[in-house]
């Protein structure tokens, strides 16, 4: 039986058992579930703390798991990334007073805080920075002015709860992160039951991605047609009763739908329908 572990709070939470729902797998009723069988599929879900996945499936308990990039560095963990998700994106950046610093070669003597104390400490050697690191959890903007720390370093979305503390971003982004699925590194990118739920997953990723698009067309049209819906591989095209005019099937990014239809239509298309695609396999 696959044993994955999967976030049980969180902004990975929802998100990560939504797309496990879509890619057909069970999941738990009740927030305080902490293992679920599912049986049907031949996989155990263990909703565990984002920070605490990547350890659990670094030392082997635990086959794959999804967390968080940021959460999966800062662990140390024997753990590596396999697929990426999608979702759950955040950017990882130094923040300090205004004219403290600009940069990370600044850094030198400083204190930084953070909660992502291995992250911070593996960034800060990469660059050859000399700098303490403390190590806080949630709300870090309020170190310097507690005078605990000079620089902070922590998740950055708009910013603009750095600038109500007085604070500006500096430097180039230390991570861009995202949800995504880990294995114990070494681990056989061969075993059946990880390749099959990497390909469930993936296919929720494209079905997300795409849409189904259908539309009538007449002969001398296609190729210009099918130039604009080119598909994954090639189009469906089908004779219809009416002489001169063809179905045409074809898989289209869903952000470009109603851009695609507009030219469509202008090629002499009609009855142009789009459809959701909730799974699918490549």
């Amino acid at each position: 039986m696959l044993r994955i572990a999967v976030p049980n709070k969180g902004s990975l939470s929802e998100p990560a058992s939504a797309m496990l729902h879509e890619a057909g797998y069970k999941q738990r009723k009740d927030r305080r579930e902490l293992v679920l069988v599912d049986a049907e599929n031949d996989v155990e879900f263990f909703f565990l703390r984002p920070r605490d996945i990547a350890v659990y499936v670094g030392s082997g308990r635990l086959d794959i798991g999804i967390t968080g990039r940021d959460l999966l560095l800062d662990s140390g963990a024997d753990a590596e990334e396999i697929l990426q998700l999608g979702f759950a994106g955040s950017t990882f950046r130094y923040a300090t007073r205004p004219g403290a610093a600009q940069d990370v070669q600044d850094f030198g003597g400083m204190t930084v805080a953070t909660s992502f104390s291995g992250l911070v400490t593996q960034h800060l050697a990469e660059h050859g920075v000399d700098a303490s690191v403390v190590r806080l959890d949630g709300a870090v903007e309020t170190a310097i002015q507690l005078g605990v720390a000079e620089i902070i370093a922590d998740v950055v979305e708009t910013g603009t709860t750095l600038r109500n503390a007085g604070l500006e971003i500096i430097g180039e982004p230390i991570l861009k992160s995202e949800a995504v699925v880990i294995r114990r590194k070494g681990e056989s990118a061969e075993d059946p039951k990880v390749r099959q739920f990497l390909r469930r997953m993936q296919g929720v990723l494209v079905a997300r991605r795409y849409v189904m698009m259908d539309y009538d067309i007449r002969v001398e049209q296609v190729e210009k047609a099918v130039a604009l819906t080119p598909g994954l591989e090639s189009p469906t095209v089908s004779p219809l009763h009416h002489e001169g005019w063809v179905a045409v099937r074809s898989m289209v990014p869903s952000r470009d739908a109603q851009r695609i239809m507009d030219e469509l239509y202008d090629l002499g298309a009609r009855a142009i329908l789009t459809t959701g695609i909730h799974a699918c396999r490549l």
